[in-house]
Formats: C-alpha cells, structure tokens, sequence
C-alpha cells in the first residue's frame, strides 16, 4: 500500500507499537533528515578492532616461569671459569735469576679474561711450577714455567720452553695467560712462592670463584573505577576482548582494557626496569635510602645483559653476507662464553627480514637443514607458537617477531625516537641453568629467565584483584565501584653472559 506521510512530524501518534500511515516518519524527506541525524545515529555495534592485538604480552611465558619468594632480595651465585687464564703485561728480563738459567721475564697480571670490575690481581691462582701458555702480538704464542709468584701485586716470574726470554709487552691487557699444567722435579716439594728455591709441604689451594647477584621486586598497581549511576546506562556494544571473551559489554569492556593494559605493565616493567642505588628520586612514596633493601626500582631484562651479558650491533640488513658474517660473530662470542646450543631471538621487523635474507641467500637452509630441537622436533608446533628454527655451526636458533619492539605505542615508537639506541630483539636461551640457592641452602635448576614474585601463606601477590566502592562491593561510601590490580614481583636473569642484545 502507499504511504502518505503527515502534514508533521508525528501528526499522529500512535498508543501502541502499531505501524500506521498516520505515525510514520519518512527519515528521506528534507524536513525530517535533521531530527533524524540528532536522535537517530546509525551505531555500529561491532567495535573495529584497527591495532590488531594490542596486547605485548607472552615474551616471558613463552621463555621463562615463575616462583614465589618471601624476602624483599633475592640473591642468587653464580659459577665464575673453571680454568685459570688472565690478561696482563710483560717485562723481559726483569725477574729474579733462576738456577742458572738466566734473569727471568716478569709478567703482571692485571684482570682476568673475562675484564671483570670486581678481579683483585693480587688474587690471581697461577702458582709456583705452573706452566703457562703466554700469548701476545710480540712473541706470539710461547710456553713457559712459573719459577716463582709474588705475594702481593699480581706479578709472575717466568722462562720460556722455546725461547731465551720473553719481549717486553707494555699493552695494556695484551698479553693472555693460560694455565695449562705443572712440571716439578723428582723428589721435590712445592715451592712456596716468592722464590724459585724456598720449598714448602703446600703451595695453598685454589678455591672456587663464583659470583653473586641479587634483585629486588617491585610494586605495581592500577585500578579501573565506574560510577554507580553509569553502571545502570543501557548502552551494549559487541565486543571481542584480548582474553577471548565476547559479547555484549558496556563498562566490563572498559575494565577489560585496564586489566590487559595492567597485565601488558607487568612484562614491561620485568624488561624494562632499571636498579639504582644512587638515583635522586626522593618522593612522598619513594624514598630512597642507604641500603640495599631501599634501593629504587628493579633490574629488567634489558639493563642485565646490557650490564653482564652480550651486546652487538650486526645484522642490520646491509647485505646476506654482511650479515652472515656478523651473525657468525655472534656465535664466535657464544663460544667464548660456553653458551648452550638452543638459543630462542625475538626480534623487530627490520631484523627479522635480515635474517630471512640472510638464510634465503644459503642454498643450504632447505627442509633438511632446518631444525625444531626444542618443540619435539615437531615443525607445526615450531610454526603454531610463531617461531621459525634454522641451525648454523651447533648452534639451533628459533626466531619469532616480538610484537613490543614493533609496536608504535610501545618499544617501536621509542626505538623510532632514537634509532641509536633502539633495541632491535634480543636472544635468551632456552633451557635450564644450575644455581646455588641461598635461601635454600643447595642447587636448583632454574630457568635462566625467570619472574619471583611476593607471596605468603596469606597473601598471593603474583596478580591480585579486589572491588570496593558500593556497586558490585559494599566496602565504602563511594557511588561507584572501584577494581583493583596489584603485583609485587622482579625479574631473576641467570647466566647474563648468555644472552644477547641488538642494539
């Protein structure tokens, strides 16, 4: 049938849900477009989702685990080198005479191989009757023997197997010492040290080097709040949350986000956060003292290996060679830190796109040659938690884009600020690391990544959640309702020397 519409708007109204030509809006006519615009919005009830998953989160459950602790420090020790090689400098023909043989070169031990701020020369373990491999620019490689130690100072006497005596080697720390064995002769005793002729029951042992670290957690809160009176609007839109959830959701959506958001600053703080004990913050919160326990902040991923472990700045995209060879040169570092072979990279984009590069210009990196060790061998589930395995010398890589690094709203916006120092990914490795627990009293195997957090028998600080308010919770006085986030915890990175950082 055909419509006329009234004379005006709503001419007619109707007592009932009843349509009628008397009561009918024609929303195309010009009269009527503007009341139209005002009260009837076209809502689109799906809300776009245009950054993709926003959430960072998933680095740290993916290579490490989590404990509770007690304490407000954790400290943990760490095996130093089981053998004895330093760095130093030589003088020729500058020790003591030795049965005979002629004035000996002294050398002075300065640090030790690895240039630790904390080595003592004086309490290097090179001793009487040790034979040593020396190795400089000048002499090359050359074997010799201990003939005697110095009590203090960290200066050695030697003579050489092969040669009449040392060069004088003034490079600052250019002059390597290895021990590699003794040589005594028959029926004799140890010599005690300052001399190659005094001889003793003992010359002393070595005792283990270990190093020891420690960490504070951290407090970090948040909390979402809705007023009573918006807690009743009835205003739905369709969503579909990081955590799965779907549906119908006003406020709860808004929540939802403060919670990703509070779950995304848990991992951030754990890779960004920074330990100082000299910093200048002085708040009404904050307060920095004098001791350990009242230290600011915590240490992060990033500020540990930057401090103990392995930095490079290679494999940036100039060209597949380049960059194999500077890749090649990461493994080199691995080997001199005794690093284990499965080793996981997450990287930004630019990196990740060089690395492909670089594996698609070897002929070798076909089907056979790409390993997936630590997921079962299994290349779907390799491919399903986003990780691509290749393997080079022994070493097996499984490389995944780190969405943190990528992100404009996250590290990718501060790593476009300031390209000189932006972190381009990071390689952890995976698998489990011996440690002496000092709280426990013994070794545990730990992850060499892994977060504590504050917990007790009667308070579960891991993520804790509570209402208050008088909607939802009937705690105060307050018209709204108020959800709480709070986590006390701080990142334990074991054996930094095995990790690597882009830069």
């Amino acid at each position: 049938m055909a419509i006329t519409a009234g004379g005006s708007l709503n001419s007619v109204p109707a007592a009932t849900q009843q349509t009628l030509t008397s009561n009918y809006l024609d929303l195309a006519s010009t009269a009527n477009q503007g009341w139209a615009q005002q009260y009837l919005p076209d809502l689109m009830e799906k809300e776009a989702e245009v950054f993709g998953p926003r959430t960072i989160s998933g680095f740290l459950s993916q290579v490490g685990a989590e404990e509770s602790m007690s304490a407000d420090q954790v400290v943990w020790s760490e095996q130093g080198r089981l053998h004895l090689s330093y760095k130093g400098t030589v003088a020729a023909g500058g020790g003591s005479s030795s049965g005979g043989l002629g004035a000996s070169s002294v050398i002075t031990i300065t640090h030790d191989i690895d240039e630790s701020s904390g080595f003592t020369a004086a309490n290097h373990g090179i001793r009487t009757n040790d034979t040593i491999i020396v190795s400089n620019a000048t002499d090359g490689v050359v074997k010799c023997l201990v003939t005697a130690v110095a009590t203090s100072g960290g200066t050695i006497d030697v003579l050489p197997y092969t040669a009449n005596n040392l060069q004088t080697d003034s490079t600052a720390k250019g002059t390597t010492i290895l021990v590699y064995g003794s040589e005594y002769g028959k029926g004799s005793k140890y010599m005690a040290g300052g001399t190659a002729t005094t001889e003793n029951e003992s010359r002393g042992a070595n005792e283990p080097d270990f190093k020891s670290f420690t960490n504070k957690p951290i407090i970090i809160k948040d909390y979402y709040e809705v007023s009573g009176s918006d807690t009743a609007r009835i205003g739905w839109v369709e969503i579909t949350g990081e955590e799965g959830q779907s549906g119908y959701l006003w406020y709860l959506k808004a929540e939802a986000d403060t919670r990703a958001r509070f779950t995304d600053y848990l991992e951030m703080a754990m890779l960004e956060g920074e330990l100082s004990s000299t910093s200048l913050i002085d708040g009404s919160t904050l307060i920095k003292g004098t001791s350990a326990a009242d230290q600011v902040g915590t240490e992060g991923l990033f500020a540990a290996v930057t401090s103990r472990g392995n930095l490079t700045s290679g494999v940036t995209g100039v060209n597949a060679a380049t960059d194999l060879a500077e890749f090649d040169a990461i493994l080199a570092e691995f080997d001199n830190q005794g690093a284990i072979e499965e080793n996981m990279m997450f990287v930004n984009r630019a990196t990740s796109l060089a690395m492909d590069d670089m594996l698609a210009s070897m002929n070798s990196y076909g089907a056979g040659g790409t390993s997936y060790g630590v997921f079962n061998n299994s290349e779907d589930m390799a491919l399903n938690l986003g990780f691509s395995g290749f393997r080079r010398g022994s070493y097996d890589f499984y490389k995944s884009d780190m969405r943190y690094l990528n992100d404009k709203a996250t590290r990718g916006g501060i790593n476009a600020a300031s390209t000189a120092n932006a972190i381009r990914g990071v390689m952890v490795p995976a698998g489990t690391s011996t440690v002496y627990d000092q709280a426990l009293g013994k070794n545990l195997k730990r992850p060499f990544l892994h977060v504590r957090y504050r917990a007790s028998q009667t308070d579960d600080r891991r993520m804790k959640t509570w209402t208050t308010g008088s909607v939802g919770a009937t705690t105060t006085a307050l018209d709204a309702m108020q959800i709480h986030f709070l986590s006390e915890r701080c990142l334990v990175t074991q054996g930094a020397n095995n990790f690597m950082l882009m830069k």
